[in-house]
């Protein structure tokens, strides 16, 4: 059996995994609250470049229990519009990805120096667009005019260090109803092969509804 050494400690490799993942939940506060860079022209293009893909939880789950298995894609669409970038996002349970719990697209753009901006739109009829990541002749229907906005929604990202981003949704201002929620918060950090979020829902006193608990949920970008 394969062993490893951490600070001189032997451990073994389910207590590797478990390691491995307190880490990587440990980094969203830490990457929410550094300093922000100043944009490159390109940035904008990379953050693009680095969502687009597809990614899963599959280690997380492994090393603890109480985070599931999740698929998630994003695939580009409306390519040829100026203004930012379009994704195409899909989640689900592994085991079952052909009824995913979430679709949505997300328009990347510009704010500012320091900021680029995650709006995030719900799809009418969404069910008849399942799979499309992996065929996009199903989303060639879709217009923006059929999308619905999610105000206060969006996640306002900025850049730490390079190929790597952090942000969130505005405290309170994304509303939410699902189980008893009032508002629902998202905490991103973005990585070259690693995307970490963290949403929850709160009721109008603050207390937690829905969402993990411990941390965000860890997606490493399979490869091509």
């Amino acid at each position: 059996m394969l062993t490893y050494y951490v600070c001189g400690m032997q451990i073994y490799p389910r207590m590797r995994e478990v390691l491995l993942a307190i880490v990587l939940m440990l980094q969203i506060p830490t990457m929410i609250h550094a300093k922000a860079m100043k944009l490159k022209k390109s940035d904008l293009k990379k953050l693009q470049q680095i969502m687009a893909g597809n990614f899963d939880s599959e280690l997380q789950s492994k090393a603890d229990t109480s985070y599931f298995h999740i698929k998630l894609h994003m695939a580009p669409i409306w390519t040829d519009d100026m203004n930012g970038y379009w994704l195409y996002v899909e989640q689900s349970m592994a085991n079952d990805e052909e009824k995913p719990y979430r679709q949505r697209v997300y328009h990347l753009y510009k704010q500012n120096d320091t900021t680029l901006v995650s709006k995030v739109y719900e799809i009418k009829n969404p069910s008849q667009y399942i799979g499309a990541w992996k065929d996009l002749q199903k989303i060639g229907i879709l217009s923006i005019d059929s999308l619905i906005e999610r105000p206060g929604c969006a996640i306002f990202l900025h850049k730490r260090k390079k190929n790597v981003f952090s942000g969130s949704t505005p405290w309170r201002d994304c509303l939410s109803s699902f189980k008893g929620a009032a508002y629902a918060t998202s905490e991103v950090v973005i990585y070259k092969r690693k995307l970490i979020s963290w949403d929850r829902g709160w009721d109008e006193k603050d207390k937690q509804v829905w969402g993990a608990v411990k941390g965000g949920y860890s997606f490493i970008k399979k490869k091509k």
